[in-house]
């Protein structure tokens, strides 16, 4: 299985402790060119210090694509908060020159509606739209989530005719029980618009995974995020695949072992 290497990304949390012009030096290092950005790091700010044009001075310097800012949260319980955070994070999406924007549901064990979520997103829309950044909506596995379902998310998204696609995570797939009876025939593998990789040794019951048990990927991945890999590009999946671990013990990992982590990873799936 070949895959180009220009569709791997990182995800910065692959490198919590890195400066932003660092980790543009180790993707670059890597022969990479995409990143995703986050709103959840350490500094709480997705350009750090940085001021948009300062960003994008570094990323044009290091020739990088920001393909994501991750993420509006909870996307599907809409009140004036969020609405004010989907402004900013849009306007911030569209300074930095970042092409989407990932939509991750209430994920607290409140119940919401399929018609709740879907009445968010037809609301988020024109938003999206004034900035033209394209909304990427992650379903999450974990037992609390309002939306586990991608075939789910694709139906709600189809049927109000929305202009938004969907992330797959190789984790979330993993924890949602129904997920391989639902995705042979359910899934539209066009309306992907990035998959998320990590991988997971952990021997806990599924249920009880966490993001904490998120590495990168690993001959005892239980995920068997290859595995899953190999499906979506059988089924023609050409888009990026962005690797996603979240364990803390990533806060110890050093440039290098980053990178022999990367570099394994794409390993295992090109092999």
């Amino acid at each position: 299985m070949a895959i180009d290497p220009t569709r791997f990304c990182l995800n910065r949390k692959i490198a919590p402790r890195l400066s932003l012009e660092a980790f543009f030096q180790l993707v670059q290092r890597l022969g990479l060119n995409k990143v995703e950005l986050r709103n959840d790091m350490p500094g709480g700010r997705v350009t750090d210090d940085l001021s948009a044009d300062q960003l994008r001075a570094l990323t044009d310097r290091y020739h990088i694509e920001i393909v994501t800012i991750n993420a509006l949260y909870p996307f599907n319980r809409i009140d004036d908060a969020l609405l004010s955070r989907a402004e900013a994070l849009l306007q911030e999406a569209q300074q930095i020159g970042a092409k989407a924007l990932v939509m991750c549901p209430l994920n607290d064990g409140v119940a919401l509606s399929s018609a709740q979520t879907q009445a968010a997103m037809v609301q988020l829309a024109p938003r999206f739209a004034h900035y033209g950044i394209q909304g990427l909506v992650e379903p999450l596995g974990f037992p609390v989530s309002s939306l586990r379902s991608a075939v789910t998310a694709q139906q709600l998204i189809a049927a109000a005719q929305l202009p938004f696609k969907l992330v797959l995570d190789t984790f979330h797939h993993h924890l949602y029980e129904q997920a391989e009876e639902e995705f042979p025939a359910g899934i539209d593998i066009n309306q992907i618009g990035l998959v998320h990789l990590s991988g997971v040794e952990d021997l806990r019951p599924t249920a009880e995974l966490t993001d904490e048990q998120r590495v990168m990927l690993s001959d005892r991945d239980v995920l068997n995020s290859v595995v899953q890999v190999k499906r979506l590009e059988m089924l023609g999946y050409r888009g990026v695949y962005a690797f996603e671990p979240f364990s803390s013990q990533l806060d110890s990992w050093t440039p290098a072992e980053i990178e022999r982590q990367v570099r394994h990873s794409i390993e295992l799936l090109q092999a």
